[in-house]
């Protein structure tokens, strides 16, 4: 039974690192993309609330 043992290259076993792939020239940090989508959400509640009055559809 301990001859079944499937040995994996010592590379780390398939594993790949995407980050030494490619590097992206347009980085955004987490906090920036958290921000807007706070900002969208906002602005999704105040057309739903203000949005008749605002476009005169009311």
């Amino acid at each position: 039974m301990a001859q079944d043992k499937i040995s994996l290259p010592s590379s780390g076993g398939g594993l790949v690192r995407y980050s030494d792939e490619a590097k992206s020239k347009f980085m955004i940090k987490p906090q920036h993309i958290i921000a807007i989508i706070a900002l969208v959400v906002v602005l999704e509640w105040l057309l739903h609330v203000y949005g008749n009055s605002i476009f005169g559809l009311g």
